[in-house]
């Protein structure tokens, strides 16, 4: 948690027809069991925002959940995802088979909901960037290329002809209120929010969470260089956004809603500020990669964590270079320099 919240029980929002499931997630990184909210639709059927991953035991939740509380998954109208990742996405597929529902999502995530953008795929195919422009000696990108090949598939991929499109500013029309769609890059290149205006409600799924910070994760599903998503400068600007926005609740990707909003972006602010002046620190010392500058942030390099990492550094890095605090030094490896 980066600044103080106070949590909401869902009794509050089952006013306004809004069920949340908790669907139970098998990485720690994620920030706990994944949301998927229930939505009550004018005509008795139901609109669905995320699915959950497609794991045994999460299908065994998002059904235990749904007949809990009375709610049949048969009769959704749509299927709405926030983004591609497959805790958000995982049960798509099997919810539209059986509700003929369509599943939205925006086009800038659609490579990662029909399986092209998979990591393994995407780490091979740009190794070069990996070695060159983060400086990962071969071994532990080998040791990397080897870990992403042996992940087991959690997920079962849509077929694209089940898919509808997402855009900004699309309005979504609800039994008890209606929500606009916010496209907020920053964890992925596609994911969007809804807005709720008039309840003041916001469905944030992964871009602001109270017990994690949305990680910037590495994507080089829109190529290298010039055309590379910058995922925490992105992240920040759609973040200063939703901090200005007048909120009773948000509706997390994972956790109970919470009241908070500006104070908890406030910290997150903050906190990134101190890692990027952890590596200012370690830049001025001397050009470094950023492979080499994992330790100034993290206590040691650690393969199975390494992608998140190189994340972590290379996004922070990426503000300081948009805001002219450091440069690239191109070489047979990239390393930074600060100005």
């Amino acid at each position: 948690m980066y600044g103080p919240t106070t949590e909401l029980n869902d009794s509050t929002l089952g006013a306004l027809g809004i069920h949340r499931l908790e669907i139970p997630v098998p990485f720690i990184e994620a920030g706990g069991p994944a949301n998927v909210y229930v939505i009550e639709d004018a005509d008795g059927r139901y609109s669905l925002f995320d699915t959950g991953i497609g794991t045994a035991e999460g299908i065994a939740a998002l059904r235990g959940g749904a007949a809990e509380k009375k709610l049949d998954l048969r009769k959704l109208s749509r299927i709405v995802v926030s983004h591609g990742h497959l805790d958000h996405f995982g049960n798509a597929q099997m919810l539209s088979e059986e509700s003929g529902a369509r599943v939205f999502i925006h086009e800038a995530d659609v490579d990662k909901v029909v399986g092209d953008g998979r990591f393994a795929a995407l780490l091979r195919k740009h190794r070069g960037f990996f070695l060159k422009r983060l400086g990962v000696p071969v071994d532990q990108l080998d040791q990397m290329q080897a870990g992403a090949d042996r992940q087991p598939n959690l997920v079962r991929y849509l077929e694209p002809s089940r898919l509808g499109p997402l855009h900004e500013g699309d309005v979504l029309q609800f039994k008890h209120f209606e929500a606009t769609v916010k496209h907020l890059p920053g964890h992925t290149p596609g994911l969007v929010c809804l807005h709720a205006e008039r309840q003041r409600l916001f469905f944030a799924d992964d871009h602001v969470l109270a017990r994690v910070s949305p990680n910037p994760v590495l994507d080089l599903s829109q190529g290298e260089g010039p055309t590379k998503f910058r995922a925490l400068s992105r992240y920040l600007e759609g973040a200063k956004w939703v901090r200005d926005l007048e909120l009773e609740a948000v509706l997390p990707g994972h956790g109970p809603a919470f009241k908070g909003h500006r104070e908890l972006l406030d910290g997150l602010f903050a906190f990134y500020e101190l890692r990027q002046d952890k590596l200012l620190a370690r830049l001025a010392e001397s050009p470094a990669s950023i492979y080499e500058l994992v330790t100034s942030l993290f206590p040691r390099r650690d393969v199975g964590r390494m992608v998140l990492m190189l994340s972590e550094v290379l996004a922070n890095v990426e503000v300081m270079e948009d805001r002219g605090l450091v440069v690239a030094l191109d070489a047979e490896i990239v390393r930074y320099a600060a100005r």
